[in-house]
């Protein structure tokens, strides 16, 4: 949905904007065409593998760091305020695809999943150390799995007989509790719990939500797309109420206290054509809110 994104961003020439998950590039190179020769662009990604995609441009500048650090480092950029923010929420093709990386079902590799690839924890590590609490925790969570109880149970059990390092070993150990029929449905899922887990990822969306509010203009334009109801819940919360939880809060006098205003009713969601050329759409959630 690379045009819906961009037209939400309703980009204005000599404003400044912020990609704050630059990846491969694609959003990043698409708004600097909007932008006349005073336009800034910041692009923000964690991962190492995205700088090789930066744009050589003196309007762009890279920023190797996660999102969840909008504010200080716009600041330190002196960026503020903002014109428009834009988050695809997804993990890229590329992280995908690159086996050694463990994010996907497709390869046999090490259980790592890290998106910056300095941090410390692993998917190995957490397979391994946690706790079956815990594990119960996030696959129930993070993953909306069924049986997580089951599968946190499976996992603590098999481990104590030898490490689950790879892949393969996670899959061969909870073969027996994959539904019959649903087996990528139900790996996507465990997958994705780990995912979050190890990325830190709702705490880090939570962090970017509240700071957004706080660095763009009145007028400026938040766009985030997200690729599952956890994530969609809470951009949809705070959009809607200015939290994450609870109702809307009011001032002495009665009106909502909440720093922005959708655009659109409900989500906008990938065309039919676009989902027959990238499946990944048939998830996204888009959501664009102005800044009051």
């Amino acid at each position: 949905m690379l045009a819906e994104c961009i037209e939400g961003l309703n980009i204005r020439p000599e404003g400044t904007y912020v990609d704050v998950t630059f990846g491969g590039g694609g959003h990043s190179r698409e708004i600097i065409k909007h932008l006349g020769k005073n336009g800034r662009l910041l692009a923000f990604d964690q991962d190492a593998d995205a700088q090789q995609n930066v744009i050589d441009d003196d309007r762009f500048e890279f920023i190797d760091q996660n999102f969840r650090y909008l504010k200080n480092f716009s600041r330190l950029h002196n960026a503020i305020p903002l014109d428009g923010i834009l988050a695809d929420l997804g993990v890229s093709s590329y992280q995908f695809d690159q086996a050694e990386r463990g994010f996907s079902i497709r390869f046999d590799a090490e259980l790592d999943m890290r998106m910056n690839q300095s941090g410390t924890l692993t998917a190995k590590e957490v397979i391994n150390t946690y706790s079956e609490a815990d594990l119960h925790r996030i696959f129930g969570m993070y993953g909306e799995i069924q049986n997580a109880k089951s599968l946190a149970k499976t996992i603590v059990t098999a481990r104590l007989n030898t490490t689950i390092s790879t892949v393969a070993d996670l899959k061969n150990v909870i073969a027996g509790l994959i539904p019959r029929g649903k087996e990528n449905k139900y790996l996507a899922q465990v997958f994705q719990a780990l995912r979050i887990e190890v990325n830190q990822e709702l705490e880090a969306l939570k962090d970017f939500l509240i700071q957004s509010a706080e660095v763009l203009v009145s007028g400026g334009r938040l766009v985030v797309m997200s690729y599952h109801s956890l994530e969609d819940r809470l951009v949809k919360n705070f959009i809607a109420k200015g939290k994450f939880s609870g109702e809307v809060e009011k001032d002495f006098y009665g009106n909502d206290q909440k720093p922005f205003e959708a655009v659109s009713r409900g989500a906008i969601t990938a065309s039919e054509d676009e989902i027959k050329n990238n499946n990944r759409a048939r998830s996204a959630k888009l959501r664009i809110a102005v800044k009051k």
